[in-house]
């Protein structure tokens, strides 16, 4: 993020693609095969510049390491972790950068079932692994409710990925909610009042763990944001001609899209 943007709450969409990112290993599809810079997408995450220049992470996926390249990602002061499927946390050991580069610990943030997930699998940063070499300095802690990062309320928004409930997050007027197929009744009124919304809309055929264009369109249409973008998409839609048959004020997100976040 650029100097001017010290003041102000942006976020960057590092990746907007499925679990197998776009392109699709060894798929020639149109859009697998397209020249616009908008189909490729890595896997999905956010990076969140706040106010008070408080940097922060939702996910680490895979791509981690190409992600903090390509986009200047050289400080997260906190991790969000919305769940703890391998799209989502696979690149938490490139934390060891962070690390070197801060000197101190990264504190991450999910539900229980998140973090005893990410204790276990990565359990050699933890003292349980006996691993050689550098290990990433973590400090975990299980999000139970509204806390603040820096100056700014995080709000939990818990969501269902088919059977399993897991995180979305609001911030101020901006709410990302990816990798979701049902809203329960109890949050919707966490969502009241969004003026930007990241949304799950993996393709246009049904999906029992993601919505489709047209379910995300149904959320879009009862929260009324002034913007909505949809993330986590797979190699179905191709980016110009799908942007362009959607509503007025929602469009597909892109690897790279940066964002003023209302409300902060």
């Amino acid at each position: 993020m650029s100097p001017s943007a010290r003041d102000r709450a942006q976020a960057v969409i590092l990746g907007s693609g499925t679990s197998h990112g776009v392109p699709m290993i060894g798929c020639t599809c149109a859009v697998c095969s397209s020249d616009d810079p908008h189909d490729t997408r890595l896997r999905p995450s956010v990076y969140l510049q706040l106010p008070d220049g408080v940097r922060v992470l939702i996910d680490t996926t895979p791509d981690l390491r190409a992600q903090a390249l390509r986009h200047a990602v050289t400080r997260v002061d906190a991790i969000l972790f919305t769940h703890s499927h391998a799209d989502h946390i696979f690149g938490l050991d490139e934390i060891r950068r962070y690390n070197v580069l801060q000197k101190s610990a990264v504190p991450c943030f999910g539900d229980r079932h998140t973090i005893d997930d990410v204790r276990r699998i990565f359990s050699y940063a933890f003292g349980r692994g006996g691993a050689g070499g550098g290990v990433p300095q973590l400090q975990t802690f299980v999000i139970d409710g509204v806390f603040s990062l820096g100056r700014t309320e995080i709000v939990p928004v818990p969501v269902l990925h088919g059977s399993r409930q897991i995180l979305g997050f609001r911030l101020g007027a901006f709410a990302y909610l990816t990798d979701t197929n049902q809203i329960p009744d109890a949050s919707w009124p966490l969502l009241d009042g969004v003026e930007l919304l990241v949304l799950d809309a993996l393709r246009r055929r049904p999906h029992p763990t993601h919505f489709s264009v047209a379910e995300a369109l149904e959320v879009v249409a009862r929260l009324a944001p002034a913007r909505t973008y949809f993330t986590h998409v797979c190699h179905d839609l191709p980016h110009a001609a799908t942007s362009a048959g959607l509503p007025d004020g929602v469009e597909l997100a892109y690897d790279g899209l940066t964002l003023d976040v209302p409300g902060l």
